[in-house]
């Protein structure tokens, strides 16, 4: 089993913030440092929405010149924000800038307000799907163009001609794919076509292992192998109760439903749940940590949670 740290900036983050983050991630054997790709604040923690968003790939470019282990990348970037052949660019331009540590989380975009707060257009969700679907292949389709050949596509949304499929990303193939939700039918099926890794996100474990099942029966219906499976949870950790109620009080949330709903409690109340996840097929576990300022916390986790997964 695989920890990595997964953080939401939008929060409130400065680049610094995200660095110190990132840089423990990596000085404390974790496997990955990632990042949501959101532009407003989401109201919870009580916090001011000040300093406002960071964007995902412009602070991933840096951290990859301020890492040289960590694997690097997001939860999820949001195909609404961006058209699909600058996207590529970014994200193959940062894999060239870490050295080949870049994974690509993607999704549809959700969060109506934050459309809305800086003008970037927001179709309903089964165009959003659509969208989403010619994204991927055109962005997978990109990156794997031999040197030297050009792209094209003709698509209901995008069309690409005699594209040169340029720059060219440091993993060969392509960086890998992540693809997540509780969908029933389009995301196993777009996962088992387009994803090297399937994430269930905050959903409880019964709920996990249904949708890892979905997916395996996609991939075997596309006549694929399996695909890396992993979860994303809230954690809160406390070496005793006072502690555990400080992490929780610090990010708005009852201690009480953490424990009921995310990965909290004490070190080895943690380590069991995320061997739940682990026996329903989760090979990577992403640690939701909401409050950037307590490297402590990563401490923590990291000398008595990560030596026994």
């Amino acid at each position: 089993m695989k920890l990595r740290i997964f953080t939401e900036p939008q929060q409130g983050a400065f680049f610094e913030d995200q660095l110190r983050v990132a840089q423990a991630t990596e000085r404390l054997g974790f496997d990955a440092f990632f990042r949501s790709d959101h532009y407003l604040h989401m109201g919870h923690m009580g916090r001011d929405p000040e300093p406002g968003p960071t964007d995902s790939w412009v602070t991933l470019g840096a951290l990859a010149r301020e890492t040289e282990r960590i694997r690097l990348g997001t939860l999820v970037t949001a195909a609404t924000f961006r058209l699909p052949g600058p996207l590529a660019i970014s994200v193959a331009q940062v894999d060239q800038m870490s050295g080949g540590r870049i994974e690509f989380g993607f999704g549809t975009g959700w969060f109506d307000a934050e459309h809305k707060a800086y003008g970037i257009p927001f179709p309903p969700l089964g165009e959003r799907f659509a969208r989403f679907e010619e994204q991927l292949e055109i962005i997978t389709g990109l990156w794997t163009t031999k040197p030297g050949d050009t792209y094209s596509f003709e698509g209901a949304y995008y069309r690409l001609v005699d594209s040169p499929a340029l720059p060219k990303p440091a993993q060969d193939p392509r960086p890998p794919v992540i693809i997540g939700g509780g969908g029933a039918k389009r995301t196993p099926r777009l996962a088992a076509r387009f994803a090297d890794e399937f994430n269930m996100p905050f959903s409880s474990l019964a709920d996990t292992g249904a949708a890892y099942g979905r997916v395996r029966a996609a991939c075997e219906a596309a006549g694929r192998g399996p695909i890396v499976l992993s979860a994303a949870q809230v954690v809160c950790v406390g070496a005793g109760e006072a502690e555990l109620e400080r992490r929780a009080a610090a990010i708005g949330r009852d201690k009480a439903d953490l424990r009921a709903n995310a990965l909290a409690g004490t070190p080895a109340e943690v380590l069991d749940k995320i061997g739940e996840f682990g026996a329903a097929g989760a090979e990577r576990v992403y640690l939701q940590v909401l409050d950037l300022s307590d490297l402590d916390h990563l401490e923590l986790i990291a000398a008595e949670i990560m030596p026994h997964v």
